[in-house]
């Protein structure tokens, strides 16, 4: 019995499945039966490596990688909830942190690629949210699916009404940006 997935563990599809081409951002369908091996599964993604590329599978497509996939990575990926009156601005820095370029292993946040995060009170009590961030390549096609995963994650925040991220060029990104931490991760001083 399968009970979940793990790196450069060879799945073949139960169904065909939606996905989207790295980088070039189209949207495909991988065929059931096909063969893949998963190269990252990361903030409830997964990163997958088959004959004709490499794709991304969204988070309500994990089932099509077999049983107990989903489950798996669902539990990874599930932002940590609060009471409304127990709002902190980390909470919207940690639903970023689980945001994932699907090429690298590290986080949106650790890859230095938020610029800048304005949090503001509504008269409900929740909070819109408003995001800067860019991309490791001007011409990487995945930058809508990276932008809509983290509006998702924070919108799915129960203090947070709604949330926008914007792409941005400038400052033009480079490795230097990477945090500490993803430094560490990525075995680079």
């Amino acid at each position: 019995m399968n009970t979940g997935i793990m790196l450069n563990q060879e799945v073949t599809l139960t169904r065909d499945c939606p996905a989207t081409l790295i980088p070039a951002g189209d949207a495909v369908t991988l065929p059931a039966g096909s063969r893949v091996f998963v190269s990252q599964a990361l903030g409830g993604t997964v990163t997958v490596r088959a004959d004709s590329g490499l794709f991304r599978i969204a988070g309500q497509d994990l089932d099509a990688l077999g049983e107990g996939a989903e489950e798996q990575l669902r539990q990874e990926s599930a932002p940590r909830a609060a009471a409304s009156d127990d709002f902190r601005e980390e909470m919207l820095w940690e639903a970023l942190r689980s945001c994932y370029d699907p090429e690298i292993p590290i986080n949106i946040v650790d890859l230095g690629l938020i610029y800048d995060l304005q949090c503001r009170e509504t008269p409900d009590g929740r909070r819109t949210v408003a995001v800067r961030m860019t991309l490791t390549a001007q011409g990487c096609g995945m930058g809508p699916v990276i932008a809509d995963d983290a509006r998702g994650k924070l919108e799915a925040l129960p203090q947070v009404e709604s949330a926008s991220v914007e792409i941005v060029w400038d400052p033009v990104w480079t490795p230097q940006m990477i945090s500490e931490e993803g430094r560490k991760k990525l075995g680079i001083a």
